[in-house]
């Protein structure tokens, strides 16, 4: 028994963010912008636009590809770090708007990462519970709620949005070919929410010093996440017995087009194996791979047999690499 990937989705917000509208917000500049992230803009949702809202526009349009009822989805993992609520899960939620009165659902934590650890749960999920014969794994961000528009180096770089795959589990399927999940806590720091969990509650004092929202220590981060793609990326070809030029794409997380061409290039890949699309979201966190990889079915560029070589990382932190055929 393998895993067959049925069909995908996606869904942006309207309103869009250019480096130009932020150049009123913040002292910056599209040319700033563009040499450092490679982003042009971003999308960014409404204010009454909830993540479970653009969770169940991906989760739709990928049903819609799979032509399969929603009754029959026996699972739901949603990765967020911007959900609806502390509780209940924002899966929950979702289950609730789309009816998907069959499936088992929660929640995963793992940042910009999440989508890759939801994958790596089904698989594992399915492969040890019959039960379990076809799954929504969704990666969905409102990480702009806790973006500190004062901030010029980390308010150019964050967008809104949703990706969803749909998975079934099926005798001689092979859609997940092999994959890496991992994390280390000791680098908790250096890309972070300080506030608003039980260990920091929001006060005054928080609200004063702003550390309700995101804190990031770039360099860091930087050479940390080239790093872990590239060995998590090797570590899949290796266990499939594959090298990098079999691949046809590379979906990396988007967080930064240094970061995209660095990984691709220790891989020894053309830039025309590799999808960027951070230029038009910017980063997304959890919802950048299930997008990217949304854009490259729905434009006809990826064919069925075809690999494609998925990798993220995130704060945790949390790193990973998934390897599936489409």
């Amino acid at each position: 028994m393998g895993i067959k990937i049925l069909g995908t989705g996606s869904y942006a917000p309207k309103r869009i963010l250019t480096n130009a509208d932020l150049e009123k917000i913040v002292d910056t500049s599209d040319e700033w912008i563009r040499t450092r992230t490679g982003i042009e803009e971003r999308h960014i949702a409404a204010d009454n636009e909830t993540a479970s809202d653009m969770a169940e526009k991906a989760a739709n349009n990928a049903l819609d590809m799979a032509g399969i009822s929603v009754d029959e989805i026996d699972l739901i993992i949603l990765a967020t770090v911007s959900g609806d609520r502390p509780f209940p899960s924002t899966a929950c939620i979702l289950q609730k708007k789309i009816k998907a009165k069959n499936a088992v659902c929660f929640d995963v934590q793992a940042a910009c990462s999440g989508f890759l650890f939801g994958i790596e749960i089904i698989n594992s999920m399915m492969n040890s519970n019959p039960n379990f014969k076809k799954a929504l794994v969704i990666g969905v961000e409102k990480i702009t709620y806790l973006t500190d528009w004062k901030d010029r180096n980390t308010c150019i770089l964050f967008g809104d949005g949703a990706g969803a795959m749909v998975l079934e589990h099926k005798d001689g399927a092979s859609g997940v070919i092999a994959s890496k999940i991992a994390t280390d806590g000791t680098y908790t720091d250096i890309l972070e929410v300080p506030a608003g969990g039980s260990a920091k509650p929001i006060d005054e004092k928080v609200l004063e010093e702003r550390s309700q929202y995101i804190r990031m220590q770039g360099q860091e981060v930087f050479k940390l996440a080239v790093t872990s793609m590239v060995n998590a990326s090797k570590e899949v070809l290796e266990q499939a017995g594959m090298e990098a030029s079999d691949i046809r794409w590379l979906v990396p997380h988007q967080a930064n087009l240094r970061i995209i061409k660095a990984v691709g290039k220790r891989l020894g890949l053309t830039e025309e194996n590799v999808y960027i699309n951070v230029n038009k979201y910017g980063n997304t966190s959890a919802a950048s791979i299930p997008i990217a990889v949304d854009e490259l079915v729905r434009a006809g560029k990826i064919e069925r047999g075809e690999y494609l070589l998925l990798t993220a990382f995130g704060a945790g932190l949390t790193w990973g690499a998934s390897l599936i055929q489409w």
